[in-house]
């Protein structure tokens, strides 16, 4: 049973709105579920004896463990525990009541189901007995022996799965003797349920589960509880917003939306955006960002690339230089005028020939200017140097095709993830064999690698073996030791593309052809994974790409820029963290940049053994202050015992409350002076003998004092009306 307390009000709820409290584990510990600050729905767990401050919180907008049911709730009901189906593994059913049905909801743990009782799921449950009665239990006699009941096998239900309805587990998270540590996991995956030996432990499998269309894999509900008892981040509330219609590209028309799974889609700068077209010839359109707004019908000029286009990569060094790998194992390097394409290019500046087969994918070198890696179907990773146009290196080692690769931030090492299974790390001038290899994702349907938290960790985002999108973090020290934790999104065919900040730590994914955008915080330590506020989009979209760091709006506290590929524009999106005090600077979500769009060393420099490092800027205003040095505000709440709201008042109190209310309300009209009264004084000498003039004068003033004297009146008849109403 559910039910309100006064007390929760006094144990740092964040809204007393519609608050309930329910008691779980033995009594030892209360589960509450109210809303946050933000006005979102939370669930919080407390220990009975500690109630200074909650054990954990699970924010129900964001979690994952819910179905959907087809109608608006009205109401839901537990069904009693002896009525389940034991022999299709159902661990709880709910009816959900709507305007005109009554609506049975089923939970199965997902098993084989037939005539097998599965003990593990079902201990014996509280029977029909009474162990007392009213009376016995308030003289304060000890109840007697609790009976049990065995269950039963009821006919199975009509299952249903629209609107939302919350399931969190919380059966194994808690230790009898002492709360947990916050934060803490011995398991190898932080989204694992933490154990204790005072607790007997289960499977996440065996204590919860979905109606039939929403299976939950066991990491499901173990991320619910992670996110209950872990750390929250700075970041939890990011929130994702299109930018004014004035900002974006519309009626694009003829775009290629069927670029290979290792391509972005399309890619961008900070002054324009290269969108393949579906037009023969591996044609690709140009847009610069300054000249946004509706296309027009005809045709625009474009870069004639002759073969399809395979993947491509503006140079982060220099904004006019465009790199297309094509279908028939060529890299062209394309040069974009000043002020973008006026005619059609025909003709690239250099043709970089060496690989046998199709090329993946291309990347620039984060330092070195001018130095390209790319993948190819050979299974190869070659180095080029684009100023001499020659290839200076093949990396080899892999036996399978080469789903992504990415350099590490100080430039030193290569990783890349192989539909064989491995994550390998090359240090490409010492050896072109990888330095180092790894088990890397089970599923072979797709890879993205990315490194992270300053190159200590690789986040690969791939499948698991049950074709579930999942994102891997490993140790860069012991990559043979597998991911060090995992955390599962959804299943969907496209893989995740994942976009970094350093400065954050906060990555960004999304798939071609979805409307949802995840975002993580990843921490070096446990849990690793921080799950963000999600952005989602009306309709699929076609790719995302990121601009530079300075593109983003600090007054607005705004930390990513993206811009959205759909069918038929291209919009920007602005990631914003929600501040109050936005008139400061928020060094905090701001630390110095390191200005990556200019080189450290050259090519030639880099291949010779030089090491380069990004130069750093502040992105603060030189108008605003940091937060850091803002004056603290002072916050006054007061608060109330709970008396004051029991404390049962006479008519008369409710009467001359109501009267007080309504004169601090409309005021004391005798105390407000007239217009008149604001004047100064005159000499006599000034004052008009004209009778005419002084009949003016007289009259005003009647006509004020009438006025004030009307204003009066009235103050008294709204009094007289409360005192009527209010008897």
């Amino acid at each position: 049973s559910v039910t309100s307390s006064p007390l929760l009000l006094a144990q740092g709820l964040q809204s007393n709105k519609d608050s309930r409290i329910l008691w779980v584990k033995d009594s030892d510990h209360i589960l509450t579920t109210g809303f946050d600050q933000m006005r979102g729905r939370e669930v919080r767990l407390w220990d009975s004896r500690k109630l200074g401050s909650s054990l954990g919180s699970a924010n129900l907008g964001t979690s994952n463990g819910h179905c959907l049911t087809e109608a608006p709730t009205r109401g839901v009901a537990m069904v009693p525990k002896l009525a389940l189906d034991v022999l299709s593994c159902e661990v709880m059913r709910v009816l959900q009541l709507t305007d005109s049905f009554i609506v049975p909801i089923n939970y199965h743990v997902p098993r084989k189901s037939g005539q097998e009782f599965h003990a593990d799921l079902y201990p014996d449950t509280l029977g029909r007995t009474a162990a007392m009665s009213a009376a016995e239990w308030w003289k304060g006699e000890k109840p007697l022996a609790v009976v049990y009941w065995p269950y039963t096998t009821p006919p199975r239900a009509l299952l249903f799965n629209y609107m939302i309805v919350y399931c969190i587990c919380i059966n194994v998270v808690l230790p009898l003797q002492e709360a947990p540590v916050r934060g803490c996991s011995t398991s190898s995956s932080p989204l694992s349920s933490p154990s204790s030996s005072a607790a007997p432990s289960r499977s996440p499998s065996s204590t919860s589960g979905l109606s039939s269309g929403f299976l939950p894999s066991p990491s499901q509900s173990a991320k619910a509880i992670s996110s209950m008892l872990g750390p929250s981040s700075k970041f939890r509330h990011l929130q994702g917003a299109v930018l004014h219609r004035d900002t974006h590209f519309t009626n694009l028309k003829g775009l290629n939306l069927t670029t290979p799974g290792e391509c972005d889609g399309f890619c961008a700068n900070r002054h324009r955006v290269a969108v393949p077209l579906a037009t023969a010839g591996g044609q690709i359109a140009i847009f610069e960002l300054s000249q946004a707004g509706k296309l027009a019908d005809t045709g625009l000029p474009t870069i004639q690339n002759s073969v399809n286009v395979a993947d491509f990569s503006w140079d982060p060094f220099n904004s006019h230089r465009l790199v297309v790998a094509g279908d028939d194992a060529k890299i062209r390097v394309w040069q974009v005028p000043e002020g973008g394409l006026t005619e059609t290019l025909t003709e690239p500046e250099t043709i970089l020939q060496g690989h046998t087969e199709k090329i993946y994918s291309v990347k620039f070198h984060p330092l070195a200017s001018g130095l390209l890696a790319s993948s190819s179907y050979d299974q190869t990773v070659r180095l080029w140097n684009l100023e001499s146009g020659d290839e200076v290196k093949a990396l080899r080692g892999h036996q399978d095709q080469i789903f992504g690769m990415a350099w590490s931030p100080d430039g030193k090492l290569l990783a890349t993830v192989c539909k064989d299974g491995k994550l390998r790390i090359y240090d490409p001038r010492k050896s072109a064999e990888p330095v180092q290899e790894g088990a890397g994702p089970e599923g072979h349907r797709g890879a993205r690698v990315v490194w992270v938290c300053d190159g200590k960790y690789l986040m690969v985002s791939g499948f698991d073996s049950r074709s579930e999108r999942t994102l891997y973090l490993h140790s860069v020290e012991s990559l043979s030791s597998g991911a060090i934790a995992s955390a599962p999104t959804d299943v969907s065919p496209s893989t995740l593309i994942p976009f970094y900040d350093p400065d954050t730590s906060v990555v960004i994914l999304t798939g071609k052809g979805d409307t949802r955008v995840y975002i993580f915080e990843i921490v070096p330590e446990a849990p690793y994974f921080l799950e963000c506020a999600s952005f989602n989009s009306s309709e699929p979209h076609k790719g995302l790409a990121f601009l530079p760091k300075t593109e983003c709006v600090v007054q607005e506290v705004e930390v990513a820029r993206g811009l959205r590929l759909s069918k038929t524009s291209i919009e920007p999106v602005a990631f914003r963290v929600p501040r109050v005090r936005k008139e400061f600077f928020q060094d905090d979500v701001y630390p110095d940049t390191a200005v990556w769009w200019e080189s450290s060393l050259t090519a030639s420099a880099w291949l010779a053994g030089s090491d380069g490092k990004h130069q750093s800027i502040s992105l603060k205003p030189k108008d605003m202050t940091p937060v850091s040095e803002a004056p603290k505000e002072v916050q006054v709440r007061k608060y109330l015992p709970s008396s004051h709201y029991l404390e049962e008042k006479t008519d008369e109190q409710k009467k001359d409350e109501l009267l007080s209310a309504m004169i601090g309300k409309l005021g004391n009209m005798d105390d407000n002076p007239l217009p008149q009264e604001s004047f100064q004084g005159v000499e006599d000498d000034e004052w008009v003998s004209d009778t005419h003039t002084q009949t003016q004068m007289y009259t005003q003033t009647h006509t004020h004092t009438h006025t004030h004297k009307h204003k009066c009146t009235h103050t008294h008849t709204h009094l007289t009306m409360l005192l009527c109403l209010s008897g």
